[in-house]
């Protein structure tokens, strides 16, 4: 048996990276909250990327790339991340045995789809999966995976099908540790920079992402025809925004919390009131997405106009919040 890290604590939170991110580096001494870990890294954005296809319709994304939150708290408290990939499903899975020999705790990319501990209905082929391995007792491997309430354990054959799933974004057996961290508290003027850096992306000037990727989207939708093709893309809207990850709402509540944090960290009571503002975007973006259901389901008419104003709307009231925002750190 690889002995477990023992002071590793297990912490349930909203989403796999952040909440590993948050873990992780907790673990490894850091004062660190999941809503913290996801906006110190500028994690929040919006993105229409009709060029990259998930099961046929494009990529919607309200949130930075994979492994962006991982990175993006590299330079705030001073510590190399190890990101090592294999060609070598065996090679992976001998090199994961080391470093747990080593009494690390190692971040995983996986496939929620080969993660037996998921219930069946909640696996799907998404190849971005975060979650973290703390030792390995005979064939089973243990595993703190923050978006589910209790650690878990995994056979070893089914773990190496996670780690070496097809497909877009495939992991190639990715795992992932830090060195010793340099800094262990969060210092005002990295919140500040990650809220300018956030602020810039979501009013940057390119089409497809922020709140300009938005209003892209809303166009799209205003040309949908009023039959199943069309219903099946908003349907995709409303899985890519409330069903995979956090999606589009909590990742808005996620931010209102670090803001929240942020308030006090940078002595801006200002940053309060923005919090509650966008806690109150984030249930309109919930209300879109019924808005969008009760359409598909035949409880009202098709109207994508109306579901394209909607949108534009809360293009509209984040352009406002993240300008207020950007102003209140500067």
């Amino acid at each position: 048996m690889n002995a477990p890290a023992t002071s590793y604590r297990h912490r349930h939170a909203a989403h796999c990276e952040s909440g590993v991110a948050s873990n992780l580096f907790s673990h490894y001494g850091a004062t660190l909250s999941e809503a913290m870990a996801f906006g110190l890294s500028s994690a929040l954005s919006f993105a229409y990327l009709p060029f990259v296809k998930l099961t046929g319709f494009p990529l919607i994304a309200y949130r930075m790339p994979p492994r962006f939150i991982l990175k993006g708290l590299s330079k705030p408290f001073d510590v190399k991340l190890h990101f090592e990939t294999f060609n070598s499903a065996e090679r992976g899975k001998r090199r994961l045995d080391e470093l747990l020999a080593q009494g690390k705790v190692v971040g995983l990319q996986t496939s929620v789809y080969w993660l037996p501990y998921f219930p069946q209905d909640m696996r799907f082929h998404f190849n971005a999966h975060n979650l973290l391995v703390y030792g390995k007792d005979g064939d089973e491997y243990l595993i703190s995976d923050p978006v589910l309430e209790d650690p878990q354990r995994c056979a070893s054959a089914d773990l190496q099908r996670a780690r070496f799933a097809k497909g877009v974004l495939a992991p190639k057996g990715l795992l992932y540790y830090p060195d010793r961290l340099g800094r262990t508290e969060v210092s005002a003027a990295a919140v500040r920079q990650a809220i300018v850096k956030t602020a810039r992306i979501m009013l940057g000037p390119i089409p497809l992402t922020g709140v300009r990727g938005m209003r892209m989207l809303a166009r799209r939708i205003r040309k949908l025809k009023a039959d199943e093709s069309g219903l099946n893309y908003i349907g995709h809207i409303v899985r890519m925004q409330e069903e995979i990850g956090t999606g589009g709402a909590g990742f808005r509540f996620l931010y209102a919390s670090f803001l929240q944090e942020a308030a006090a960290i940078c002595a801006l009571p200002e940053l309060e009131l923005l919090a509650e503002r966008l806690n109150t975007i984030g249930d309109d973006w919930r209300s879109f997405a019924l808005q969008a259901v009760r359409m598909i389901k035949g409880r009202d008419a098709v109207d994508f106009a109306a579901l394209a104003e909607s949108l534009e709307a809360l293009a509209g009231q984040e352009s406002d919040f993240f300008r207020a925002l950007r102003k209140a750190v500067k």
